[in-house]
C-alpha cells in the first residue's frame, strides 16, 4: 500500500500517502494503521517525522491516535468536524464582517429554506409550529426576554437546515447559529418592533415551507436576513460616531 516516501518534505509525502489511502478506500474507519516501526521501514523514514505525519493527519480528523495495548492510529470517519471548528472560531473572534456574514447568509438560508419547502414532512411541519409558538410567547413577554427569543429563532433556522436533508448545510448553519449570538447581542436593537418583524418573518417563512413554495420561501428567508443585518449595521455605525441608539 505504501513506498519509500520522496526526499523532499518526506512527512508531506507520508500525510499525502495516506490520505489518498483513506479516500481510495484502502483504509475504512476502523482500521488501525501498521505499527510505527512498520511504518517506519515502509517509508523509510525516521520516528520523528512519522510522527509528524500522524499529528498532520490527526489534526485533519483522519486519524485517532490511541494509547494503550490496543493503541494505535486509527482510521476515523470523514465529516465536516474541521470545517465547523475553523468557521466557529471566524465567528467566535469576530474575523468576519457583518456585511460579509449577511452576504453568506442570504445565499445559504435562501437556498436552505427552498429545499426544506420541498423536503418537508408533516412531522417536520409540527417542529416548525411548536418553535414558532414559543418563540410567540417570548414575544409576548417583551423586550426583557429578546435573548431567549433569538435562541428560539437560532433553533428555528437550524431546523430548517435539517429539513434540507443537506449534511452540509447542516453542519455549516448549526455552527453559524451557535456562534453568531454575540453579534445580535452587541449589535441588534433592544426595541419592541426588532422582535415583531422577526416574529412575523418567521411566521411567513415557515408557511411558505409549509406550502411547499420554494421560491416564496428563497425570497423571504433572504428578505429576513438582510433587513436584520441593516438593523445590526445601523447600531454598529452608531456605536462607532458615538451617536445615539
Amino acid at each position: 500500500m505504501f513506498q519509500k516516501a520522496r526526499k523532499n518534505r518526506i512527512y508531506q509525502d507520508v500525510v499525502d500517502q495516506i490520505e489518498e489511502a483513506i479516500l481510495d478506500g484502502k483504509l475504512n474507519v476502523g482500521d488501525t494503521l501498521p505499527p510505527e516501526r512498520d511504518l517506519m521501514e515502509r517509508f523509510e523514514t525516521s520516528r520523528g517525522t512519522l510522527r509528524e505525519a500522524l499529528r498532520v493527519l490527526e489534526q485533519k480528523g483522519l486519524i485517532e491516535i490511541r494509547l494503550g495495548t490496543n493503541g494505535g492510529a486509527v482510521i476515523k470517519g470523514l465529516t465536516t468536524e474541521k470545517i465547523s471548528e475553523n468557521l466557529a472560531l471566524l465567528i467566535r473572534f469576530q474575523q468576519v464582517s457583518l456585511e460579509h456574514l449577511a452576504e453568506f447568509r442570504e445565499g445559504v438560508e435562501g437556498n436552505v429554506v427552498a429545499l426544506a419547502a420541498e423536503r418537508a414532512t408533516p412531522s417536520d411541519i409540527r417542529q416548525l409550529r411548536l418553535l414558532l409558538e414559543e418563540a410567540r410567547q417570548y414575544k409576548e413577554n417583551g423586550i426583557s426576554h429578546q435573548d431567549a427569543f433569538i435562541r428560539v429563532d437560532e433553533h428555528l433556522h437550524q431546523a430548517l437546515a435539517r429539513i434540507s436533508q443537506n449534511p452540509m448545510y447542516t453542519s455549516i448553519l448549526q455552527t453559524l447559529h451557535e456562534n453568531i449570538h454575540p453579534y445580535f447581542e452587541n449589535f441588534l436593537p433592544r426595541e419592541p418592533h426588532v422582535i415583531e418583524e422577526n416574529y412575523s418573518d418567521l411566521c411567513d417563512i415557515v408557511q411558505a415551507v409549509e406550502n411547499g413554495d420554494a421560491q416564496k420561501a428563497r425570497k423571504l428567508a433572504q428578505r429576513h436576513v438582510r433587513r436584520f443585518n441593516q438593523y445590526m449595521i445601523q447600531k454598529k455605525q452608531h456605536q462607532t460616531s458615538g451617536g445615539p441608539l
